[in-house]
């Protein structure tokens, strides 16, 4: 037996038929040539997890794996996030926090802003976010997004989530929103998000925390490294009348019943029409494109498996460390998979190959989510109080994300 991260498993020994995963561990999975797996542990009722080893064009890789039975009445997913948009916490404090037995890690996001000195990262992530029903936030432009390339046909509003009807699918989200005040009515570009469409207007809510919205205004639709914006106007809305304006877009916490909008280009120059104590009515909603069933949860990310085929052009060339996070049983079967970043494993899957193995295991549908160094999968051991992490961050230790799925299971 060999220990890792404080849990015993049986080491893997990398063979050409895999028969472990179609028994308990990913129950009704189909076995994955050229792999290996233990057999499951039952993590909480209705959540099993399991480990395997797969070959791969520059090595092997290791996986942890979730299954998560969405049929059992007892067990739930949600979005877990540190209580702000623009916020990050390691996964297992997200966890601890929502009394999770179970997560992993979710969305890209903004990390970094080394092309704009001075402008602070926000940490907010690419796509929508919808959590217990709730949205906490529009996608930005394709052109804004952290991340790889996304693949051809795909867009930072792509989304997976749970209905309300408890089935798990794949969709897209966009924003529809306006701002109607006796100047006229003007459409909404962004909603709680780091970077808004050129020429546009972005609401922040009290969902969005204290970063600085300056980083709203830097970039273009195509260009994430263009300067920021020289035209911005930002008007402070509370309890629908305008109460105060600034020139450049300001940072600090957001009441609730307080709305901030940040306006650049003509966004800007229709902000500044509004005067103090005017009334403002502002609106947003995230519309799914794909189902007229609402989300009780959503992250995003981007589709790489939909109805049991790839889609064409996804990467073959580049292997990291991924999370993933596929579907089937008509949406009520859940399978999250983090591969390990220990050295010997870190070589990783191409998104290709991360695809063949989610197809593998059952999925009928795949979905990318944030790898590398935030790629992080923790559960609660039997008789623990708190998660523990399951794979080896290939940063060495766990690093902070603004959100990530977690599983609940009563009892």
């Amino acid at each position: 037996m060999t220990r890792r991260n404080g849990r015993f498993r049986t080491a893997l020994t990398v063979v050409t038929v895999w028969s472990a995963l179609a028994g308990a561990a990913l129950l009704g999975a189909a076995p994955a040539s050229g792999a290996q797996g233990t057999a499951g542990t039952e993590i909480a009722p209705g959540v099993n997890y399991t480990e395997l080893d797969i070959p791969a064009a520059k090595g092997v890789a290791h996986a942890h794996v979730l299954s998560v039975d969405l049929r059992d009445p007892r067990v739930r997913v949600d979005l877990l996030y540190p209580g702000a948009v623009a916020s990050r916490a390691p996964v297992s404090r997200l966890a601890d926090s929502r009394h999770a037995v179970a997560a992993v890690n979710g969305d890209f996001f903004n990390i970094t802003e080394t092309q704009h000195p001075g402008v602070e990262a926000t940490g907010a992530t690419v796509g929508p976010a919808i959590a217990s029903g709730h949205t906490l936030k529009a996608s930005v432009p394709n052109g804004q997004r952290f991340g790889p390339a996304l693949p051809p046909g795909t867009t930072t509003e792509d989304v997976l989530g749970v209905g309300v009807d408890r089935r798990a699918r794949l969709g897209s989200l966009a924003l529809d929103g306006s701002v109607r005040s006796d100047e006229g009515k003007w459409p909404l570009g962004g909603l709680n998000q780091y970077a808004l469409p050129e020429g546009s207007i972005g609401a922040f809510t009290s969902d969005w925390g204290s970063v600085s919205r300056l980083r709203a205004t830097c970039g273009t639709d195509t260009d994430r490294a263009a300067p920021c914006s020289t035209d911005t106007y930002e008007v402070t809305v509370e309890h629908g009348r305008v109460v105060s304006a600034a020139g450049t877009p300001g940072s600090g916490a957001i009441a609730p019943g307080t709305t901030v909008l940040v306006g650049r280009e003509a966004g800007a120059q229709q902000l500044r029409k509004l005067s103090a104590g005017e009334r403002v009515a502002v609106r947003h909603r995230l519309v799914n494109e794909d189902s007229g069933i609402p989300y009780r949860f959503a992250v995003g990310g981007y589709p790489m498996l939909v109805d049991g085929e790839p889609l064409p052009g996804l990467d073959n060339t580049t292997s990291a460390v991924r999370t993933a996070v596929g579907f089937s049983d008509g949406g009520r079967r859940l399978l999250l998979l983090a591969l390990d970043g220990a050295p010997e494993f870190r070589s990783g899957l191409t998104i290709a190959e991360v695809t063949a193995t989610m197809r593998q295991l059952g999925s009928r549908d795949a979905f990318s989510l944030d790898g590398g160094g935030s790629t992080t999968m923790v559960a609660r051991q039997p008789g623990a109080d708190t998660v523990s992490v399951l794979n080896h961050p290939s940063g060495g230790a766990e690093r902070p994300v603004p959100n990530g799925i977690g599983v609940f299971s009563r009892g």
